[in-house]
């Protein structure tokens, strides 16, 4: 196996990740996943494609994230890797696709109207 090359969205969020055989290591932008991402939540969010086809620690990732905030980036990566482990074995694909990591979310930030404040709330309106 060489080297899989994937890329995941969300929101903002680009991610691209390069996985090949090695002994488990996450590089987000040349820092170790931990270093990256301060919380729990989101270090789970980037291994959980890797938990729910139990190959923890078989692979050494390199991503390069760009653009949105930190939950955009975790699920944006979360994605990559999902995609890289269904290209790597077709079997993986139905126990990835149960738990919903497979789905690209399209939710996005709505545009800003004109004649408004934001996307949906309105300048106030005076009566008088």
């Amino acid at each position: 196996m060489d080297t899989i090359h994937t890329i995941g969205r969300r929101k903002a969020s680009v991610a691209r990740i390069y996985m090949s055989k090695g002994k488990g290591n996450i590089t987000i932008n040349k820092k170790d996943s931990k270093e990256y991402f301060s919380t729990d939540t989101l270090l789970h969010k980037v291994n959980q494609p890797l938990k729910v086809v139990d190959m923890e620690g078989k692979f050494d990732i390199n991503v390069n994230v760009v653009g949105g905030g930190t939950t955009g980036q975790a699920d944006a990566i979360k994605l990559a890797i999902a995609r890289a482990l269904c290209e790597l074995d077709a079997d993986n694909r139905p126990a990835l696709k149960a738990e919903g990591l497979l789905t690209r979310d399209p939710r996005v930030v709505e545009r800003k109207k004109p004649g408004q404040k934001k996307a949906r709330k309105k300048f106030q309106w005076v009566k008088r």
